[in-house]
């Protein structure tokens, strides 16, 4: 269903995307009691904001926080298997949010409806993964003029943004919302650990205990997974091309050794990089029989799948989201959900209680974005350390957990050298 307010696939799911939406809400106390505070304050008002997102119930709630401090905002996907029809469907029809995205969308649609989001002209940006920001650049240029500024929420995002100010191509500033220790300790370790576990569950379900399973990359996002996959009885491998990180992995008890020793006896292989080809052809020639690959990492460029299609002689959908390629020589790989993020593809993207914290982030900094991007040069931030704590306060509070204070004696303590043994 398409016109120049929305291009969704079905208003009458709006309904149905209402209800959860609002369970969802009930596990985000923080962006709710963000809400509260920007119905009074306003601080957004008259802002012009376009988000390319991930279309799920969380972001709907974020969305309507940004509406509820006054911004204008119109969203899009920033992944064509990662929108919910329904969360669609009820932001344009009862929160009044312009929105195009469609769960399954070809290239040609996805880069139509970020286009479609950026005729919004907007005054700040919200994007995850960093093609919001890329088409801005390389083929609207000429609304740069009025962009203050803008937010990123994944590692992809962050690293090819840092590659733009590096090359100084960046026009405007960025926080990466991704770096802040709150967004890392919630979303890339708890929140992508079980849902991606999820969506590899809900797709083969197999059960983990016993199995060997690769995890791509020890980053906080691998931690995770990897974490969540030695809880559940899982042997579980690590591969790294970063010494210290590889090093940690090792202390923190996991395997570690090269892609192409783990493709030889893993059941399961997880890619959580960021980064391009980390399963490659050379690794396909050598994989274990019926070894289960996914990526979690924001592209599927992860996984070269082209390699794996030239190495097959055909493939079929045993399950839904499952694609069991028959190679040439004998052996059997099943690509989950084509490659793309396994977590949002095959399963609902990471509970609501993390996503809490993550936007309470997005929200907090849009509205610094708003009132001091015009100060700050054209460079990539890290969130303010005064709205990280805050949010940890926040979630704290909402979790009913209280902490000690420093004395003022401790105070002094750690601000003097003269006193020692």
């Amino acid at each position: 269903m398409m016109n120049n307010r929305f291009d969704i696939k079905d208003l009458s799911l709006a309904n149905q995307g209402r209800e959860r939406v609002e369970w969802a809400l009930t596990e985000m106390p923080v962006l709710s009691a963000i809400h509260d505070r920007f119905v009074k304050e306003r601080p957004l008002a008259g802002a012009r904001i376009s988000g390319c997102l991930h279309i799920t119930t969380e972001t709907a709630n974020l969305a309507r926080t940004l509406k509820a401090g006054g911004a204008e905002i119109v969203l899009c996907a920033s992944n064509p298997l990662s929108t919910q029809d329904d969360v669609a469907a009820v932001l344009v029809q009862h929160y009044h949010i312009p929105t195009f995205a469609i769960c399954g969308e070809d290239g040609s649609a996805y880069y139509r409806h970020i286009a479609q989001a950026l005729d919004h002209k907007p005054q700040l940006t919200l994007d995850d993964g960093a093609d919001l920001v890329s088409e801005l650049h390389k083929n609207r240029s000429e609304l740069l003029a009025e962009v203050i500024g803008g937010t990123e929420e994944t590692t992809t995002g962050v690293i090819r943004l840092r590659a733009m100010a590096a090359d100084h191509a960046l026009r405007f500033p960025v926080i990466a919302v991704n770096d802040a220790m709150t967004k890392h300790l919630f979303d890339n370790r708890y929140g992508t650990g079980q849902s991606t576990l999820d969506g590899i569950i809900r797709s083969t379900n197999i059960l983990l205990a016993g199995k060997t399973f690769t995890v791509a990359g020890y980053g906080w996002c691998g931690r995770g997974i990897a974490m969540r996959a030695k809880g559940h009885g899982a042997q579980v491998i690590i591969t790294e091309v970063d010494p210290l990180r590889a090093l940690e992995a090792a202390m923190d008890g996991f395997r570690v050794m090269p892609m192409l020793d783990a493709a030889v006896c893993s059941d399961f292989i997880v890619t959580a990089t960021g980064n391009k080809h980390v399963l490659d052809q050379a690794h396909f020639e050598v994989i274990k029989d019926d070894c289960v690959i996914a990526n979690s990492g924001h592209f599927n460029v992860e996984i070269n799948i082209p390699a794996l299609e030239k190495l097959s002689i055909k493939k079929h959908r045993p399950r839904s989201g499952v694609e069991a390629y028959q190679l040439k020589n004998g052996r059997t790989v099943r690509l989950l959900a084509g490659g793309r993020l396994v977590n949002l593809a095959a399963a609902e993207g990471h509970p609501a209680t993390v996503m809490d914290v993550s936007f309470a982030n997005q929200a907090l900094s849009i509205a610094y974005l708003w009132q001091h991007g015009a100060d700050l040069k054209n460079a990539v931030y890290p969130v303010p350390t005064d709205i990280d704590r805050q949010v940890a306060v926040m979630k704290l509070a909402a979790m009913r957990l209280s902490i000690d204070s420093l004395s003022r004696e401790q105070q002094t303590y750690l601000s003097s050298w003269k006193e020692g043994t």
